[in-house]
């Protein structure tokens, strides 16, 4: 029996976005996100309720401020005391994990879809799916995009508006686009 999107997309190989299994997901995803970035501060607290019972794993003191937007959702996980600011785009169609006391400052936008190079199978909506993982302690600057497949290393840090193409090893800071390691 042949796999469904929702398979493929999870186990990395190419599968058609435009699924309709795969279109509730995201509609659940973006519902969640409008609870979350429309209910005043104090009453809403650090995360939205729908938002964070859709997340694989959030810890007690994670904070996202409004607006916010991610893909499925039920691939992001937030360690402790996480914090985005506002704008961050999680397009999470693989595991998206975020460690302890990472920071990520307003826009960053975090990528997991790679669409096909091949012309004829991009307009066929073929895209696979690559994880990307930010360590303990990062700090992710604003506006900076980081690539699908990705991971930056404990303590790192992302200069703002940096695209981050190539993974980033614990410790060091990097800049630019592409991305690289300050001198």
């Amino acid at each position: 029996m042949p796999l469904s999107a929702l398979e493929k997309m999870k186990s990395g190989d190419w599968y058609s976005c435009l699924d309709p299994e795969l279109e509730a997901l995201r509609t659940a995803a973006r519902a969640a996100a409008f609870e979350h970035s429309t209910t005043p501060p104090d009453v809403r607290g650090n995360i939205g309720e729908k938002l964070r019972a859709l997340f694989a794993a959030c810890a007690g003191d994670a904070r996202i401020e409004a607006p916010f937007h991610c893909a499925y959702g039920v691939n992001i996980t937030l360690g402790k005391a996480v914090f985005l600011n506002a704008g961050c785009v999680v397009l999470d169609s693989a595991p998206v994990t975020i460690g302890d006391y990472a920071m990520l400052g307003p826009n960053v936008q975090i990528y997991c879809a790679d669409h096909h190079k091949d012309p004829e199978l991009r307009q066929q909506n073929l895209e696979r799916a690559m994880p990307v993982t930010i360590g303990k302690n990062v700090w992710i600057g604003g506006a900076a995009i980081i690539l699908p497949g990705i991971t930056i290393g404990d303590n790192a840090i992302v200069g703002a508006g940096s695209v981050v193409t190539k993974d980033v090893p614990a410790g060091v800071t990097v800049v630019g686009n592409p991305a690289r390691v300050m001198g």
